[in-house]
């Protein structure tokens, strides 16, 4: 796996629990770049790259990540270049890091990572929340679904997706089911969904998906990001293939939660016989 791109010049640090910093790179592109020594886990890195490249591949707004290489020389003539980490400012590791494209470079107007109701209602591509949960229940994305609303002038906002580290649930890699996990915080952005056409083409992709192309979205991921933990990524690759049979039970266990996310779903018979059960017992929150 050779890195194309390099960091080049420090920009700015960046909210949220990874301690992100966006950095410019060789390639000219802006990059929010979380470290290896992140104050969520090593492993957030290869969630992130593994997850949003299955998201891609679905056809869903997120950025595309690469593995930029950060220098010593800059982390050590750039002062902002931290982890604060129990109260000590520690310098981030050189080396290979993750950089996501940073959504602000490329898009002339402002960006936000919430809208009120009001102007969530009319994102353009609001029928991507649904497809986006397609994705996060079938990796067990312990964290809320997060977004970066942006547009053009004069323009309605789009929703980019974000922030996939908590795939996996973590550093942990496993798969602890719950049915309000990985799901949008405000339910008007899953008002629209009146049956399972809604979830298209992501569900029929990620059913349809083979072992072979879930590991090529893992194919570039530096041996350190996992620790060396070959055989663990293997597994992790395997599971996610199992699972494929399990998304529509994990997202019928989130449309019957108390939540009430689909208030124009149409029942079906289908849709009435349809088990409560979030997935096959060898595949429930079992270390990988």
């Amino acid at each position: 796996m050779n890195t194309c791109i390099s960091a080049v010049r420090y920009l700015r640090p960046l909210r949220g629990g990874a301690q992100a910093h966006l950095l410019s790179a060789s390639d000219g592109a802006c990059y929010v770049t979380k470290f290896q020594n992140n104050p969520q886990h090593i492993r957030v890195l290869a969630n992130e790259m593994i997850a949003t490249n299955l998201g891609r591949a679905f056809g869903l707004p997120m950025p595309r990540v690469e593995v930029i290489e950060v220098s010593d020389w800059l982390i050590e003539h750039t002062e902002d270049l931290r982890i604060n980490l129990g109260g000590a400012r520690i310098p981030c590791r050189s080396g290979k890091q993750l950089g996501s494209l940073y959504v602000g470079c490329e898009s002339p107007g402002m960006s936000f990572d919430q809208l009120p109701a009001e102007l969530l209602q009319t994102v353009v591509n609001i029928g991507d929340f649904p497809r986006v949960l397609v994705l996060d229940k079938w990796t067990c994305n312990s964290d809320r679904r997060q977004a970066i609303f942006w547009k053009a002038l004069r323009r309605r906002y789009s929703a980019t997706f974000i922030d996939q580290g908590y795939c996996f649930n973590a550093g942990e890699w496993i798969f602890s089911d719950c049915p309000l996990r990985g799901v949008y915080a405000n339910n008007c952005v899953y008002e629209g969904v009146t049956g399972w056409d809604a979830f298209e083409p992501a569900l029929t992709r990620a059913e349809e998906m083979d072992s072979d192309t879930i590991w090529r979205s893992a194919a570039e991921i530096p041996e350190e990001w996992y620790e060396g933990d070959r055989d663990g990524l293997h597994r992790l690759v395997e599971a996610l293939h199992h699972r494929r049979g399990a998304i529509r039970k994990l997202i019928t266990e989130f449309r019957r939660s108390g939540r009430n996310p689909f208030p124009n779903w149409r029942e079906s018979p289908a849709d009435s016989a349809m088990p409560l059960a979030a997935s096959p017992p060898s595949l429930e929150a079992h270390r990988l």
